[in-house]
């Protein structure tokens, strides 16, 4: 999680929101991404969605069987339907979206087997998005 905070200071300092994701698979990291939506002018350009990219290529596949997605706040139904279709092991996630997260949105977009593991150092994950917001007004 330490390696997706990482990544979400990185696009705090892109003037983007705040969000880190890594994927490991079988104890090597494969994918590190963060948010650029604004940068690439892209809605779709979440850091999940980036590292889901970047991991099935490491692969060479679109299934993300035997990785943990580590991302410092919960994805959102999107990437969660993204995710969902990677068939991807394992996601543990910082801070909880409660407006917008899958949870509350679409709590069945997940593939049935994932494993979901929240609010790991999630204080941290939190305080990220708030200090960016705080800025942003």
């Amino acid at each position: 999680m330490l390696k997706a905070i990482d990544e979400a200071s990185m696009a705090a300092t892109e003037d983007e929101i705040p969000i880190g994701a890594v994927i490991v698979c079988r104890g090597r990291t494969i994918a590190r991404a963060h948010n650029l939506t604004e940068t690439l002018h892209d809605v779709t350009a979440h850091a999940e969605m980036q590292a889901i990219t970047a991991a099935a290529n490491a692969l060479g596949g679109k299934y993300l069987n035997d990785c943990t997605l580590y991302v410092t706040v919960e994805p959102c139904p999107m990437c969660a339907g993204a995710l969902g279709w990677s068939q991807i092991s394992r996601i543990v996630y910082g801070a909880p979206d409660e407006k917008r997260g899958y949870r509350k949105i679409a709590p069945a977009a997940l593939h049935p087997r994932t494993e979901v593991v929240d609010g790991v150092l999630e204080e941290e994950c939190r305080t990220l998005m708030q200090d960016f917001f705080k800025k942003k007004r």
